[in-house]
């Protein structure tokens, strides 16, 4: 007679509060009890069931016998010279994953990961050269921020000075964090249902609280999961363009083949009818002599002409082989000049934590490789030398 092992207890990091709600009614519990421990983990930051002092004893008892709350380990903590702060975390089976919190005067974001690594191999990102291995579960997601809130000590703060950032209709959560970004490692939206039950989490009052314009999707551009995140869980988006004509597009983000420009544009026009802001913030890595010319800039104003929408220019953070060179500054400067003269609101980013590594397509993590990509970058590099 053979004996099954014991049943691994189940991470309550990876409910939102109705997966919450019926594993706890497959203990027999009612739904307030959900919430409750619910309201400890993510509003309080406890991961010790005996200190969830108003839950009954019986259940206290049961949960530590069923369940656990886990999220990611971090094997590295670095703090840039501007406050930027760069965690390293172990998502097992030698991978890991970055995540950033960047400081401001009137608020803080986290920069959050979705994926070990990337599928889509955009030509300028760090990510991308990793490789990819899997998608992270909503626990390793949404654990990114209840690391970073412990961490940082953020269980309630004075958010006078937060507050007066707050836009009309806003409450202030009274945490340090107080934007999220799905900018991290990995494509968000390949990620579909594990990142919406992050989201869901970081929007919840029994959660994180956090306002829809504050927390924000950045995608490569895959056209359906656009499609449903605006049906399912309209957040903040962001689109990583980066090109103004298809065949640029093509080479710098290899999924507009598949979902090229005239899509997207579609697309997007079709997420503001719900989305929570009025207008689709464009991102724009910057590099010198590939796609940073007026001509470049005229094509912009009129691809995104019937797309309300902001520009932020992203200078190009170098990493090693990257075969870029970041625009200079005064080309950046007449880039967006032309933008603005346009009446397109354009924005450049300030580059945060380059020194760890920690900037906008830096962030590359540990990956086991399951796609191949360095094994055959490795060797075309071997045959040009």
């Amino acid at each position: 007679m053979s004996i099954s092992a014991p049943a691994a207890p189940v991470n309550l990091l990876d409910f939102d509060v109705d997966g919450l709600v019926t594993w706890f009614a497959g203990l027999g519990e009612k739904p307030f009890r959900a919430r409750q421990v619910m309201r400890w983990m993510h509003r309080e930051g406890c991961d010790d069931f005996d200190a969830m002092t108003d839950v009954a004893k019986s259940l206290r008892a049961k949960l530590k016998e069923v369940a656990t709350i886990r999220p990611p380990l971090p094997v590295r903590d670095a703090i840039s010279a501007d406050g930027t702060r760069k965690w390293l975390l172990d998502v097992g089976n030698a991978n890991a994953v970055e995540t950033v919190f960047i400081p401001e005067t009137h608020r803080g974001t986290l920069c959050v990961s979705s994926q070990a690594g990337c599928a889509l191999d955009c030509a300028f990102c760090s990510t991308g050269k990793q490789g990819f291995n899997r998608n992270l579960s909503a626990a390793e997601i949404i654990g990114q921020l209840w690391l970073a809130n412990t961490l940082l000590g953020a269980a309630r703060v004075d958010t006078t000075e937060q507050a007066q950032d707050l836009e009309a209709g806003e409450q202030d959560n009274g945490r340090i964090i107080s934007n999220v970004v799905m900018m991290g490692m990995g494509e968000p939206l390949a990620n579909f249902d594990n990142v919406v039950t992050a989201l869901r989490l970081m929007l919840d009052d029994h959660a994180y609280g956090l306002s829809r314009r504050r927390v924000t999707v950045s995608t490569s551009g895959i056209v359906p999961a656009i499609d449903r995140l605006r049906d399912e869980c309209p957040v903040a988006l962001a689109v990583s363009l980066h090109a103004s004509n298809d065949a640029l597009r093509d080479r710098l983000v290899p999924i507009n083949r598949k979902y090229p420009l005239r899509e997207l544009m579609a697309a997007c026009q079709r997420y503001l009818e719900r989305a929570p802001r009025d207008f689709v913030t464009f991102e724009y890595v910057m590099l010198d002599g590939v796609n940073d010319s007026d001509a470049h800039a005229r094509e912009l104003v009129a691809l995104v002409r019937d797309t309300p929408c902001k520009f932020n220019l992203i200078p190009f953070n170098p990493f090693p082989r990257s075969g870029f060179e970041r625009s200079p500054a005064d080309r950046i400067r007449r880039f967006a000049a032309i933008l603005l003269e346009a009446g397109i609101v354009t924005t450049t980013r300030k580059t945060r934590g380059d020194d760890v590594d920690a900037a906008c397509g830096q962030l590359a993590g540990q990956v086991q490789d399951k796609t191949r990509r360095s094994v055959r970058l490795q060797r075309v590099g071997e045959a040009h030398r």
